[in-house]
């Protein structure tokens, strides 16, 4: 097995254009399936277990809040996956929710947490996953 180390990938053509072969023919960009935007945040507090490229998160009501990104995308129309839980712990009992991405901007996400249990009432979540598939600006 052969193993490559490197601090920098930078396509010959442009900087941006890796192509990367999987198989014997087919091809993908790089750069295309690369997650943009991640975090993992405890909205009961609206502290941020981890990220990447969020600069801040914004509480808006109970049960809705906005990820904010460093670097904006080049376009609404990325992919969004966010879900939640009520506890971090997974050997705890854990409250049935339902999280959606509702608004999308190219700076921002905005998210909904209902308590599936009670008829879907808004609720913070203790712990919210959001990540971003697109391309960057």
């Amino acid at each position: 097995m052969s193993e490559i180390k490197v601090d920098t990938l930078t396509g010959k053509t442009s900087a941006n254009d890796i192509t990367v072969t999987v198989g014997a023919t087919v091809t993908a960009k790089l750069e295309q399936g690369l997650t943009k935007v991640w975090g993992s945040y405890n909205l009961k507090d609206n502290t941020a277990y981890d990220a990447f490229n969020v600069s801040s998160n914004q509480d808006l009501a109970t049960g809705r809040s906005q990820f904010n990104f460093t670097n904006s995308l080049s376009a609404i129309d990325y992919s969004v996956h966010a879900t939640s839980r009520w506890e971090i712990n997974t050997t705890a009992h854990t409250q049935s929710q339902f999280c959606s991405a509702t608004m999308l901007a190219t700076g921002s996400v905005q998210t909904t947490t209902e308590d599936n249990a009670a008829a879907g009432t808004a609720e913070d979540a203790r712990y919210v996953t959001v990540s971003v598939r697109g391309g960057l600006a």
